[in-house]
């Protein structure tokens, strides 16, 4: 969700920060701000809209101070107005302010501050906190301790905050630093020569440096123009790892593609390589994790799996369910994370949980992965960032390995998710009962997935054709079984998320028991109907619908043979393995809803409302 950008160094800061804003508008947002510290004191700018509003109303600007934060804001505490954008501005004037998360006890706080005489202009949470920090820092002794009274005031302040942030602040009476801190909200310290940044993603820092700190829950940056220091709430020093980050600028941008999106759609043969790769055993029988830090003989004792996810992460860990209970024919579950915690599931002892995120920060996901921990549970991750919250704090886990992902709406990276699901299917099975050569045609099954997608992908221009005759619609049903339904839920989301149509998803049996209500002329229904052992039970459904005047659009592998005229539109996949068929699948899902995002005008990369990485509840 929302986006900080902080620089201190020793050139202008204002178009560093609207640089890195720019990279960071993938996330999701609906406002955008900047605070620069110049001739002692602050100069605010913001806008409703996108960055380059901001960077018309900054140009105008005599701004040239070396320090200063930027920030997209994606609406939680009051609507989208240029008064609820950030930084917010403390009603003493000397503090600035920006901030990820929700403040839940901002109502207690905020009745406390206009007791002390201080003054809102904002409907936020976030310019409650601004003005508490103020207030600490009025009634701070100057030379208390010998510390930093601006750090200080922070750190007292947020020892009264319940709920999660990720923030940073500016003070007018320390014009060359940075005060920023974390709890279950993103924060990475960028380490450059002569300079440092911050930034909720590593996005916004690789054109200016690729080694970076990431901060932890509970932990406070002070940063100088000469040096930074880390340190907890209670005051305890931090010795600070710095990482580097295993991605280049160049890798996040469009390479002449017209959408993110598109180019992510089109990358992801080579992003389902990169999974794979190194990942199966010298004789080609299983799969090979070297993160789980889970022995052979712990993971055969496991009897039931828990998986936690959230959207288009928790289809992939419907499709993981089918294909565990499928081949090792162990009991899994799937429940969504923000469900997990409330909810007091009774669990087997003998329970390993899988947590799955793309960015490694979902607050739902992360909040149930801690409660598993709390209960005694091994928890287990599959995630695509490196030094997230998520992969710091699971016990072991697997990364996707796919580069960034830029687009909102998630493509390679679930396919990568489904592709991970499939191989801890295989990696459970052949400790259990699979024989040495179903594993050898499984493992031949999914290193021939990135091939498969190719020829899938090469349907594009029909897709596109197809998408052309059905983007006036305004609503659709995605219909398919066993393993394919999930791909009927992702494709439903997919289409809703970036056209804005209304979708939805459904076994294709249980179409009959209710949603067959809404089926007409103006209706279409996607069918994913691969030949199997229950091709026709699907073509039964199709008529169906075509009985009643549905239009329908058939997925469907190329050995099948649907009756003559049955379907109206048919785009055809390669036949595959059970293992890879949702992979392969999910492509046609997600051009065709590419495509019609695309002919209705929509902003694929930005779809309204929607954040690329949640760290809200």
């Amino acid at each position: 969700m929302c986006g900080i950008v902080g620089y201190v160094g020793t050139r202008k800061a204002t178009a560093i920060i609207l640089e890195g804003l720019k990279r960071l508008e993938y996330r999701g947002y609906d406002s955008a701000g900047l605070a620069i510290l110049q001739d002692g004191g602050l100069e605010v700018t913001r806008r409703v809209g996108r960055v380059e509003e901001l960077s018309k109303a900054a140009s105008k600007l005599p701004l040239h101070g070396t320090v200063g934060l930027g920030h997209t804001r994606w609406a939680t505490h009051g609507g989208v107005t240029e008064a609820n954008a950030h930084p917010h501005v403390s009603s003493d004037g000397k503090f600035a302010l920006i901030h990820n998360g929700v403040i839940e006890n901002y109502s207690q706080i905020k009745t406390f501050l206009l007791g002390k005489g201080y003054s809102f202009k904002s409907e936020t949470d976030t310019e409650v906190l601004c003005n508490l920090i103020a207030y600490h820092y009025a009634k701070q002794p100057r030379g208390a301790n010998g510390g930093s009274p601006f750090l200080s005031s922070v750190r007292k302040a947020l020892r009264h905050v319940e709920g999660t942030y990720g923030i940073a602040a500016l003070c007018v009476d320390f014009p060359t630093e940075i005060v920023a801190a974390r709890k279950a909200s993103p924060l990475i310290l960028g380490v450059g020569e002569n300079e440092y940044l911050l930034a909720s993603d590593a996005s916004a820092l690789v054109s200016r440096t690729q080694n970076v700190v990431y901060l932890k829950d509970g932990e406070l940056v002070h940063i100088t123009n000469r040096d930074f220091a880390i340190s907890t709430l209670d005051q305890a020093d931090v010795s600070p790892v710095v990482d580097r980050i295993d991605w280049t600028v160049e890798e996040a941008g469009m390479d002449g593609h017209a959408h993110f999106m598109e180019k992510e759609i089109f990358e992801q043969p080579v992003a389902l390589e990169n999974t794979m790769r190194g990942r199966f055993s010298e004789d080609g029988s299983t799969a090979l994790f070297g993160g789980l830090n889970l022995t052979p003989a712990e993971m055969r004792q496991v009897d039931r799996f828990m998986f936690c996810a959230c959207g288009t992460a928790w289809h992939a860990c419907l499709v993981a369910e089918h294909l565990i209970e499928r081949f090792a024919r162990v009991p899994v579950e799937v429940d969504y994370s923000s469900e997990f915690r409330y909810r007091n599931a009774p669990l087997d002892p003998q329970t390993l949980f899988f947590v799955i995120s793309q960015s490694g920060e979902t607050i739902d996901t992360l909040a149930a992965l801690r409660e598993a921990k709390r209960k005694g549970y091994r928890v287990l991750a599959i995630n695509n960032v490196v030094g997230s919250s998520i992969a710091r704090e699971a016990d072991g886990g697997i990364f996707q390995h796919v580069g960034p992902e830029i687009g909102v709406a998630s493509t390679k990276t679930f396919t990568s998710q489904l592709l991970l699901g499939a191989m801890v299917a295989l990696y459970v099975s052949r400790m259990r009962d699979m024989s040495f050569n179903d594993g050898v045609d499984y493992v031949k099954a999914l290193r021939g997935a990135p091939e498969l997608v190719r020829r899938a992908l090469a349907q594009a221009p029909h897709i596109k054709e197809v998408a052309k005759r059905y983007a006036h619609y305004t609503d659709f049903l995605f219909l398919g079984r066993l393993s394919l339904f999930p791909i009927a839920l992702e494709g439903a989301l997919k289409l809703k998320e970036i056209s804005y149509i209304h979708s939805e998803g459904y076994p294709a049996a249980e179409m009959k028991h209710g949603p067959i209500a809404l089926i007409s002329e103006k209706c279409p229904s996607v069918f994913l109907a691969p030949r199997g052992e229950i091709f026709n039970k699907i073509v039964s459904s199709m008529q169906e619908i075509k009985a009643r005047k549905g239009p329908v659009i058939a997925i469907t592998t190329e050995s099948s043979e649907l009756p003559p005229g049955l379907a109206d539109e048919v785009i055809l996949i390669p036949d595959c393995h059970e293992a890879v068929l949702p992979i392969v699948a999910t492509i046609p899902v997600q051009l065709l809803s590419y495509y019609i995002a695309v002919e209705r005008g929509c902003d694929v990369d930005k779809p309204r409302n929607l954040a690329k990485s949640v760290t809200v509840e």
